[in-house]
């Protein structure tokens, strides 16, 4: 069949961009691939293993997954408004650091000139606002500082929590990779997919930005600003990348002073912490077992030969070890350079179909858009997409539109087993 065909050569042309690095890097590796960090009430951190990552003097990998899996309360900076407790409360399936059911929820309106506009909400009786960012947070820690959906946020969107395992070999991707793997995508597909790479502040080095790769919309591109957004956003803590809170100290259970999240004996803040046991995970394995099966195998082949791999892209090479990233702020290590990911996505930003009309560190083009779903770890979501409103794979791909019409269409045209070859490939990540 002609888009078989068409389809199976732009995987290989695919193959060739994004494998380029495999030729510039001498012996690269595979990155290593296990659910390693349990989580445990008694000894947060025992049982856990990192990539091998060096860690900050006196500090150790437990310690850093301690401070993930920390509850918060007021004293130590909680709220007055926030969705949960820990990061480990949104990021643990199955161990801490994986993706959840955790969803957040963003909303805002368009104004006259159809630009997306983040909404202001009012709290304590209208006495207090709360402005700036399209989240709206679930909970609050006295009933003055709830937050509420405004009328007027006709924009309304469920976004999920995101798997974090692995986070640190994404963050070692260079620029230039995913800038290829773009500027690619075109000649693949004929013209119909197209991902965005958007250039997003790094915090931690002001006046330097970075290709974006974490958040639906790629909204950060490094994990110490990722982990200071999340403090501030998630749980409401002011930290030395985000040092105002989103109401003033003494108003609505606002009762410490900024910045909330300060270094401990260490020298290091819980952000520092959170980034540090972040690159120190490893990636999400795949059930080999299931994997190696004739249908798997056979699903495998048909995921390249559709076009589902042009933007879910199975292979990508970290840049080598001591390449200056971030701003200059960090150094590629040995554990987390020159190594083989298989993340499958693309980390750009696309039209399927699918975008929740948020606007949030892009450019106003990318209202629609959303970060490619990375597939690796996939078999332990039992729902689906960016909002989790898909409970099955099938319904999940039966949603690609936009770009991925044509994929969505070559999935339609396979047999009943061909399909079911390619939901067991899916199941095996």
């Amino acid at each position: 069949m002609k888009h078989r065909h068409l389809s199976f050569l732009s995987f290989l042309l695919v193959a060739i961009a994004v494998g380029s690095a495999l030729l510039a890097q001498s012996n690269p590796t595979e990155a290593p691939a296990l659910f390693d960090t349990p989580t445990l009430v008694q000894n947060p951190g025992s049982q856990s293993h990192s990539n091998g990552i060096a860690e900050p003097p006196g500090d150790t990998f437990a310690n850093d997954q301690l401070v993930y899996e920390q509850e918060n309360d007021v004293t130590t900076g909680l709220g007055p408004v926030y969705n949960a407790r820990a990061c480990a409360d949104c990021h643990q399936n199955p161990v801490s650091g994986g993706a959840s059911q955790f969803t957040e929820l963003r909303v805002g309106h368009l104004d006259a000139s159809g630009n997306f506009v983040n909404p202001t909400v009012l709290i304590n009786h209208g006495l207090n606002t709360i402005g700036g960012r399209s989240i709206i947070n679930d909970r609050a820690v006295v009933p003055e500082a709830q937050e509420h959906i405004p009328a007027t946020e006709t924009i309304r969107a469920l976004r999920a929590a995101l798997n974090t395992l692995g986070d640190g070999f994404v963050e070692a991707i260079d620029d230039s990779t995913l800038l290829a793997i773009a500027a690619n995508q075109p000649n693949l597909s004929e013209g119909k997919i197209h991902g965005e790479a958007v250039q997003v502040p790094v915090l931690e080095a002001p006046g330097h930005t970075r290709v974006g790769r974490f958040g639906w919309k790629d909204q950060h591109s490094s994990l110490l600003s990722f982990s200071a957004d999340a403090y501030l956003n998630e749980m409401g803590i002011t930290n030395r990348l985000r040092p105002h809170d989103t109401v003033p100290v003494g108003t609505v259970g606002k009762i410490t002073a900024d910045p909330e999240d300060t270094p401990d004996n260490l020298g290091l803040a819980a952000i520092d912490h959170f980034a540090q046991f972040i690159r120190g995970t490893k990636v999400p394995p795949p059930d080999t077992i299931l994997g190696a099966t004739p249908d798997a195998q056979a699903g495998q082949a048909l995921f390249q030969t559709i076009g589902c791999a042009t933007c879910h892209v199975a292979t990508i090479v970290t840049a080598p070890a001591g390449t200056v990233i971030n701003g200059g702020t960090f150094t590629v290590p040995d554990a987390l350079g020159n190594k083989i990911i298989h993340p499958y996505s693309d980390f750009l930003l696309h039209d399927v179909g699918t975008g929740d009309g948020i606007v949030q560190g892009g450019p106003q083009d990318t209202r629609e858009k959303l970060r490619t779903a990375a597939l690796w770890g996939l078999r332990m979501r039992p729902r689906f997409m960016h909002d989790l409103l898909s409970l099955s794979l099938e319904s999940a791909i039966g949603r690609h539109h936009g770009e991925a019409e044509h994929v969505g269409q070559n999935f339609s045209a396979l047999s009943d087993t061909q399909k079911q070859q390619l939901l067991t490939f899916l199941s095996s990540l």
